[in-house]
């Protein structure tokens, strides 16, 4: 069977005009993965704030409680102690000048940056080379602290950042699919409930629109999450 009669295969257990109850979605995301390896899931959210309003940038963290099933390479930017707390707690990368040589010179073997404070007048000559891959530390994220050993840990554990983009959406990688059904149900909670948190001030209405969940080669599943925002 070709890729495209698989797709439509499993699409047929979607009804697109259906918004899910928690638990039908995540057992429907099981059954419409398809490929061979373990695909991951991302929720999509559709915001009702204006993006060209810089006072409605909806952006932070979540921990997920059950982690994300990704392992992600972390460089942290720190000097003295508290490069050797980063070390310490699991960083894949530390450094400080040398490591900033190193990504100007192209090297950008990481998915993650956090930064010391006192760091940030020398990394802000990286800001063309990692504002456009989305990897700038930003203290709104949480990749800009002097609790360097808490930061690292809490995000090699499942911590992702979250931020929307110019057309007022939200795509965040929850779990995998291999992941048990309340696992993946609890990620989904956690992040829809403290992306709903980030609700600007003077916002009429609701602040998620719409949301969608899927695997890696799947439909997307409408998500009811009536139950979930209050």
């Amino acid at each position: 069977m070709t890729s495209n009669k698989k797709y439509a295969e499993k699409a047929k257990l979607v009804d697109s005009s259906t918004k899910y109850g928690l638990s039908e979605a995540v057992s429907l995301l099981k059954q419409t993965a398809r490929a061979k390896f373990d695909e991951s899931i991302e929720l999509a959210l559709h915001l009702t704030t204006d993006p060209k309003k810089s006072e409605q940038n909806v952006r932070g963290t979540v921990s997920m409680p059950a982690g994300t099933g990704k392992t992600i390479k972390l460089l942290v930017l720190a000097r003295g102690d508290k490069a050797k707390e980063a070390e310490q707690s699991g960083a894949d990368y530390v450094g400080a000048e040398d490591m900033v040589e190193k990504i100007s010179g192209g090297w950008i073997d990481f998915d993650l940056v956090i930064a010391t404070p006192d760091m940030m007048p020398t990394v802000g000559k990286l800001g063309k080379v990692l504002g456009t891959k989305g990897l700038m530390p930003n203290p709104k994220s949480g990749t800009v602290v002097t609790d360097v050993a808490k930061a690292v840990k809490e995000f090699k554990a499942g911590k992702v950042e979250f931020k929307q983009d110019k057309t007022a959406n939200i795509h965040i990688g929850i779990a995998k699919v291999s992941f048990p059904e309340k696992d993946i149900e609890s990620n989904i909670v956690a992040a829809i409930t403290a992306i709903n948190k980030m609700r600007p001030a003077g916002l009429k209405g609701n602040l998620i629109k719409t949301a969608t969940v899927s695997t890696t080669m799947g439909p997307g599943i409408g998500l009811n999450i009536s139950k979930i925002v209050k």
